[in-house]
């Protein structure tokens, strides 16, 4: 083994351990910052693909629990078209046929285009499939890997975005996650920020949809909804939530006994990933309280190792936005993370970055002096991930004094990366989008909560394979 070997052995190990020897820190990088604006109607970045009715807004996300199902969806502008989806692993030649339905909605005094959903499942594991939408001289052609076999130890990269929107900072983002080799983006919510134009305007969600299109149409996005999906406007004759939200952006909750679209999970490669709602009902008895005690009941850590939960609204964050405002979620979800050994905790909301140490607040008492949140090994990491780029701009106003229990955190546009290597190890990146640089600011190496104990170690030295 080479010396630079050895330094790099030497350093894995220590920061494997950051959790245990370093203090929080505050970044003091000031962001240069481009004029938090969303880019205009007629940009390039927006632009509409040529021909008659032509499919746009290209998204696929996970169709099943296990991985082995796309739902492709689109919208066509002029009329309904085709919900049809030709595929097959070669390109130009597809020997299969999916058939999709169509939906559309009125908001206000907008009304959609029509929106096409298609579950593509029964497919190969590992395997790049080639896709067919639209007809004639309107059809567009795309592709798609869908994950390796459920597997403790298959590698695998996941990115982390939210609170997106559609600015030059969101495009920045979006290009620079475009080039980490991430295979799955998880989307901890706010997507387009149509809610900000009066009376909702639903063009920005059409906007949207064609801005992520470039990597969306091609890699599964797992949804999570966050407030400016709620769209709740009495004033306007519109009361339902989640309307434009829910008619674009399917998710796959049926497969894992989810009775909403806003809460489920999916296993894919070597992780288990449950999507909870911040703004349903979550307290005791509530159906997603039910669905989240069941569901982590049905984690079997011996085949999906890593544990990660996706919300919108942090539980831990010390910034004066939002401060505080997931206190009730954490009152009653925290000792179930802590239990079942959950890894991650991935949120959004703040448009910040900070990630906590290993902590919980499952004893607070303000009477007896537990006020204060405690190192707890079995505990989560929570990241707030907030920071795509949106129009309302950057949370700066950190409190004062770090708490104990914030490791890092700064005040600038970026996203994550999340590298599984195998089932005891992860390397984890936050990259900073410096003036639209790709910049890689904070990072660690996250050891696997079920598998970092000495017991189940010796256990893996004995037994090196596992069933499927």
């Amino acid at each position: 083994m080479g010396l630079w070997t050895w330094l790099l052995f030497i350093y894995l190990i220590l920061i494997c351990f950051v959790d245990d020897v370093l203090s929080g820190r505050t970044s003091s990088f000031r962001r240069s910052e481009w004029p938090s604006t969303d880019i205009p109607l007629d940009s390039e970045a927006f632009v509409v693909p040529g021909g008659y009715n032509t499919p746009q807004q290209v998204h696929i996300t996970q169709g099943d629990y296990d991985g082995k199902a796309v739902i492709i969806s689109w919208v066509t502008e002029s009329e309904t078209g085709t919900s049809e989806v030709l595929y097959g692993t070669e390109e130009h030649k597809y020997e299969h046929i999916a058939q999709g339905t169509t939906t559309n909605y009125t908001f206000y005094n907008y009304k959609s285009g029509f929106i096409h959903h298609c579950l593509v499942d029964g497919l190969k594991y590992n395997t790049k499939y080639h896709y067919k939408i639209g007809t004639g001289a309107s059809a567009r052609e795309f592709w798609f890997q869908t994950p390796p076999e459920i597997d403790p130890d298959v590698p695998y990269v996941f990115g982390v975005i939210g609170d997106l929107g559609q600015t030059f900072n969101s495009l920045s983002t979006l290009e620079h996650y475009m080039e980490t080799g991430g295979q799955t983006v998880l989307f901890v919510g706010d997507l387009s920020y149509a809610d900000r134009y009066e009376y909702n305007d639903g063009v920005r969600w059409d906007s949207w949809g064609r801005l992520v299109e470039k990597s969306a149409a091609y890699q599964p996005w797992i949804w999570t909804a966050g407030n400016h999906e709620i769209e709740y406007r009495p004033d306007l004759g519109e009361i339902s939530t989640f309307k434009p939200y829910l008619h674009r952006y399917v998710t796959p909750y049926v497969s894992s006994k989810s009775s909403s679209p806003l809460w489920y999970a999916v296993r894919r490669a070597s992780a288990h990933i449950i999507v909870l709602s911040s703004y349903s009902p979550f307290v005791k008895y509530t159906p997603q309280w039910f669905w989240l005690r069941e569901e982590l009941k049905r984690v079997n850590r011996e085949k999906t190792p890593w544990l990660i939960v996706l919300m919108h609204v942090p539980l831990y964050n010390s910034n004066e936005a939002h401060y505080m405002e997931g206190e009730a979620m954490r009152d009653v979800f925290e000792s179930w993370f802590v239990h079942y050994k959950v890894d991650i905790v991935f949120a959004g909301h703040v448009h910040a970055y900070e990630r906590s140490y290993r902590v919980s607040n499952m004893n607070y008492n303000i009477t007896s002096g537990s006020r204060h949140p405690v190192p707890d090994k079995s505990a989560p990491v929570y990241i707030i991930v907030g920071d795509g780029g949106n129009q309302e701009g950057l949370a700066v106003r950190f409190s004062d004094l770090q708490p104990d229990y914030s490791a890092f955190r700064e005040a600038s546009y970026g996203h994550s990366t999340l590298e599984l290597k195998n089932r005891t190890h992860a390397f984890y990146h936050w990259n900073r989008n410096n003036d639209g640089k790709h910049v890689l600011t904070d990072h660690i190496v996250f050891r696997n909560q079920y598998w970092a104990s000495n017991t189940r170690r010796r256990r893996l030295k004995k037994h090196r394979k596992f069933p499927n």
